[in-house]
């Protein structure tokens, strides 16, 4: 077996743990979805994902997401370097964690003259086709809007089960929709019971899925020479999501010559994204601002 190299880093922190099944929001008056506070963003450019009516649905029922059009938030780098990141935010598959898993990454791509684009994706409710249609499509809009923000490079970004849906764009791809990195916190890769978040596996493939399936959306199964380089994230101490997936991800990646790094804190628990309470974040950021710069000036 190949050795590992991880970039371990020895300091110590209060363990912090979110849990990335919490409670969503409470519905507005007379069951209504309640206000999406990020809706009007100052910079964003919001785009709707199918205007035209999406081409499947999760057939829910559920008050919060009757309705529920899925739209991209582009915010465009002031000096764009071609770069952008597709974020999607974790969650559990039940909600979706848009703060700090989500547009308070933003300030900090741009300030690395990359364009952030937030994907504000459909729950899948068991239909674990409807969010990767959404990214897929949310790809497809960005490069279609290549020449207006310098689009040339497009990695997708995911916290959780986020990251789950970030290794399942690139893994499950079309030759329109493939991502050029993956950037990936903490994220639940597997569908092996043993080793996944059972909340995340029964919302996204219901809790009798077959084997067969399962092992579909086990992305550390699912790697080959083509999948797009990876950055990933993790702590040994996550007892949301155990590190186990990760390891099992890059091994597949350095079994398969893909280019991929990944760092793992010894403590740290689940849930940080980019919150100043994270004690590595600086740390995480240096390291991931130098993998980008250096990716990009590679390609």
């Amino acid at each position: 077996m190949k050795t590992l190299r991880f970039i371990i880093s020895t300091v110590a922190i209060s363990l912090l743990v979110f849990s990335a099944a919490a409670q969503p929001p409470r519905t507005g008056a007379a069951g209504r979805p309640p206000v999406n506070i990020y809706d009007n963003l100052e910079g964003a450019v919001k785009i709707m994902l199918w205007p035209d009516g999406a081409p499947n649905s999760n057939e829910s029922t559920d008050p919060r997401d009757t309705g529920f059009e899925p739209f991209l938030n582009v915010f465009p780098a002031e000096n764009p370097n071609g770069v952008v990141v597709l974020c999607l935010p974790g969650g559990g598959y039940a909600m979706l964690s848009k703060s700090h898993e989500g547009y308070d990454h933003r300030d900090w791509f741009k300030a690395q003259g990359i364009t952030f684009a937030l994907l504000e994706y459909r729950l899948p409710h068991s239909h674990y086709d409807v969010p990767l249609s959404d990214v897929h499509q949310a790809i497809r809009i960005l490069k279609q809007h290549a020449a207006e923000w310098n689009v040339k490079t497009i990695g997708v970004m995911g916290s959780s089960a986020g990251g789950h849906l970030a290794s399942t764009a690139a893994t499950h791809y079309t030759a329109d929709t493939r991502p050029d990195f993956q950037i990936l916190f903490y994220p639940v890769i597997s569908m092996d019971k043993s080793i996944t978040h059972i909340s995340s596996h029964d919302l996204l493939l219901g809790s009798d899925a077959s084997a067969e399936l399962e092992q579909q959306y086990s992305n550390q199964l699912q790697v080959n020479p083509q999948t797009p380089p990876a950055f990933i994230i993790h702590s040994s101490d996550d007892s949301l999501v155990p590190v186990e997936n990760s390891l099992q991800y890059y091994r597949a990646l350095v079994d398969n010559k893909v280019s991929a790094t990944m760092l793992i804190f010894p403590v740290g628990g689940h849930g940080y994204g980019c919150m100043p309470r994270f004690k590595y974040l600086n740390q995480y950021r240096a390291t991931l601002a130098t993998w980008l710069e250096t990716w990009t000036k590679a390609e």
